[in-house]
């Protein structure tokens, strides 16, 4: 970075603007209790006021002076201006009240006074290893040498080998407390710093919302070159290092394998001693379910662009057929003047406007009507040839049951896949109730279908038949 640079971030950028705050302190406290404390993505303006006053009102008292005498609510405002940056202030969809989240710049300035205070010790070991296996995984990955890739497997296998022979033996190396808390504290901190990066990323998409909404405000081209524009801004994003890896992400983390995976291994570290005595926070058991939100969040601001893009092409309809319109009455009206004023200057006139044709082998013959004969008969009673016991003898599936089964379910879990919750409850009734789960998925606000991938769902109809249906993946949480 050189001294120009410099100059424009000190001028320029939020986060250094709240480190220079009359009132930093107060602002970087608040927010971080709030916000990055408890893991919160936004809060309501009355919540978010109340939690300020109380915070305010003990300084005063222990400090004994009035250091802050203005209203909370005016804080807020005043944080979330653009001059400031630290918070954002909006209106979520069918919400009356304002809501504030935290902004990517202030999260990083938390972040960066938080590692200025000691650490309860420096680990090494963890980062030297991560290095390592980066390394590794680079220089694998872009081996295009079979040989070379076997050799480094067969390698690998006979070090596995080695490891099952040594482990029958009796000689088991286990990972000493130090290395054990080094590791925790580790994934601790990179599971934070990956919360961090969602609302960058959702800052990202936030800015190419803000510049299309800007773009089509004021322009004044044809619909054809702002939807080159657009779309080149948003394949930029999406083919971007950073819009791959979140793709990546997140088809790793929709994997509900992967979850359950990962909340079995979160559950043996928490049991640990090492990571006991460390008094962990219990909320990293669920800090999956975190990035699910934050992840969640990023996709709502992509569908924003979209619904704005919509918007747009429908209003651009609606003037264009508006201006024709106009150009038409307007035509209509000179024409009516032009009857009841005629100009004294001669009009150019056309004698035809279009060639009539008369072909005399064109016309139809004369052909008489025909007069319909009704024959006026008594309906009669008749007796069917069909027993018409299957119009009263439907399948009737009972939701009630099904979300019960499902509140069950989610008792015990935070999510599951309707293939899991099938083995569990299986299909009493077949498709018809397979149906009617499809039918309350897409109902279930809650509910993440995954279209490009599918569960096969079994069951045995009346006759004994296994039966199978593939499905798009569906995810319930609570």
């Amino acid at each position: 970075m050189d001294y120009q640079q410099l100059v424009s971030l000190r001028q320029h950028h939020p986060a250094w603007r709240l480190l220079r705050a009359d009132n930093a302190p107060l602002i970087i406290s608040f927010l971080q209790q709030a916000f990055v404390g408890p893991n919160q993505r936004s809060l309501e303006q009355a919540n978010l006021a109340s939690k300020l006053d109380d915070l305010i009102y003990s300084l005063h008292q222990s400090l004994g002076q009035t250091l802050f005498p203005r209203a909370a609510s005016a804080y807020l405002d005043d944080w979330a201006d653009n001059s400031n940056g630290w918070l954002r202030k909006f209106y979520p969809p069918g919400s009356d009240e304002a809501h504030y989240e935290l902004t990517a710049a202030a999260e990083k300035t938390i972040e960066w006074l938080s590692s200025l205070g000691k650490r309860q010790f420096v680990g090494t070991e963890s980062r030297l290893l991560a290095i390592f296996d980066l390394l590794r995984q680079v220089v694998e990955g872009s081996e295009t040498d079979p040989d070379t890739r076997i050799a480094e497997l067969e390698k690998r296998k006979a070090a596995l080998d080695t490891e099952i022979a040594r482990i029958k033996a009796g000689q088991i190396d286990l990972m000493d407390a130090t290395r054990v808390r080094e590791r925790f504290l580790a994934i601790n901190d990179s599971a934070d710093s990956l919360l961090a990066d969602f609302r960058e990323i959702e800052q990202n998409f936030r800015d190419l919302d803000r510049q299309v909404r800007e773009r089509i405000a004021t322009w004044e081209g044809g619909k054809g070159a702002l939807l080159e524009a657009f779309f080149g801004e948003h394949d930029a994003i999406t083919d971007s290092d950073q819009g791959r890896s979140f793709r990546a992400f997140w088809e790793f983390l929709m994997s509900p394998s992967r979850q359950d995976e990962l909340s079995g291994l979160l559950q043996k570290v928490f049991e640990m001693p090492p990571v006991q005595s460390l008094e962990p926070d219990r909320r990293l058991l669920h800090i999956h379910y975190e990035w699910l939100k934050a992840g969640e969040a990023a996709q709502r601001t992509v569908a924003r662009l979209s619904e704005q893009l919509r918007r747009y092409l429908d209003d651009q309809a609606w003037l264009e057929n508006k201006r024709i319109m106009n150009l038409l009455r307007d035509i209509e009206a000179k024409a009516l003047n032009l009857r009841q004023q005629p100009p004294d200057t001669e009009i150019i006139g056309l004698d035809e406007v279009q060639v009539t044709f008369n072909l005399p082998l064109d016309r139809p013959l004369y052909s008489p009507p025909l007069k319909p004969r009704l024959n006026t008969l008594l309906l009669e009673e008749g007796i069917s040839e069909h027993a018409a016991d299957a119009l009263f003898n439907q399948n009737y599936v009972n939701k009630s049951r099904l979300q019960e089964n499902l509140r069950m379910a989610l008792r015990q879990q935070a999510q599951i896949s309707l293939g899991e919750l099938l083995d569990r409850y299986p299909l009493q009734q077949g498709l018809a109730e397979l149906v009617s789960w499809l039918e309350l998925a897409t109902a279930n606000k809650r509910c993440a279908l995954d279209e490009n991938q599918t569960q096969l769902i079994s069951w045995h109809d009346e006759q004994g038949i296994l039966r199978r249906a593939s499905v798009p993946l569906i995810v319930f949480s609570q």
